[in-house]
């Protein structure tokens, strides 16, 4: 089968997959370095899969001991894993991920789940309101992609896409984890230069970001009608606004995600 994901906000990432046996035993992890950690971590947490059913493997340690601590196996052969898991997640770098191919090739079966994540994605992304993309490939058979769905989403959001809007997700939402919080720093910033203490300020931003996104999810409303809403003619938000459109915010914004989405596609032709 053939997948592709994408992670997200806080954050998100990408993927790719081989087919799924009838049974999930054990999810291995090609690669241990912090994506894999995460979702390894939010597939234990959530119950999807018990941690000695986990095993991951790297050329070194360094990693490996992360795993350690969840309490999976590790090795360092990338072929015991796919030996030992029928679900198998490749957790490495794209420049890697050709030789790492060849060396698992001979023992890949039909019963196999091959999802490869290739794409960088911070490990804030899939923790507790992540939110990730799949994309279905030409081999992912319906219940290939129902297994692998029902799994991430224990590490948030999962929602199935077209392909070619995985490196879109990722320049949106692996990427706007950033930008949100140098706009939630600008927020804090704006306070403390009118004598807010710092500490304080720094919390009131986060929770107005977290309130402000929660309104928008559990009511399905267009960001421009919430803005209108709390907008009061003659009040304080509509001078604000007035002046972030001054400082080119909106356009700001809508850049920094082409410019983030366009390098993910050039990391992906790497």
């Amino acid at each position: 089968m053939d997948e592709q994901v994408g992670g997200a906000g806080p954050g998100g990432g990408k993927m790719a997959a081989a087919a799924a046996g009838p049974e999930l035993r054990c999810v291995g992890f090609v690669g241990a370095g912090r994506m894999a950690e995460a979702i390894a971590q939010g597939l234990i947490r959530a119950g999807k899969v018990e941690a000695q059913h986990v095993l991951a493997s790297a050329p070194s340690d360094r990693n490996l001991c992360h795993f350690r601590a969840l309490g999976c196996r590790t090795t360092h052969s990338n072929q015991e894993v796919l030996r030992s898991c029928s679900l198998v997640f490749l957790a490495i770098k794209p420049h890697v991920l050709p030789t790492v191919l060849a060396e698992v090739a001979p023992v890949v079966t039909s019963e196999h789940t091959l999802v490869s994540v290739v794409a960088g994605v911070s490990l804030s992304t899939l923790e507790e309101e992540g939110a990730m993309v799949m994309a279905r490939g030409r081999h992912a058979g319906s219940s290939d992609a129902e297994l692998l769905q029902t799994l991430l989403e224990a590490c948030g959001q999962c929602e199935e896409v077209p392909e070619a809007q995985v490196d879109i997700h990722t320049g949106l939402s692996g990427s706007g984890v950033a930008f949100v919080c140098a706009f939630s720093e600008a927020l804090a910033e704006g306070a403390i230069k009118m004598g807010m203490p710092s500490g304080l300020a720094h919390r009131i931003a986060a929770q107005t970001l977290l309130g402000t996104a929660k309104m928008l999810l559990q009511k399905g409303q267009h960001p421009a009608q919430l803005r209108t809403d709390v907008c009061t003619p003659g009040g304080t938000t509509i001078y604000g606004l007035h002046a972030l459109e001054q400082g080119g915010l909106r356009a700001a914004a809508m850049s920094a995600v082409e410019a983030a989405t366009c390098r993910a596609k050039e990391l992906s032709r790497k």
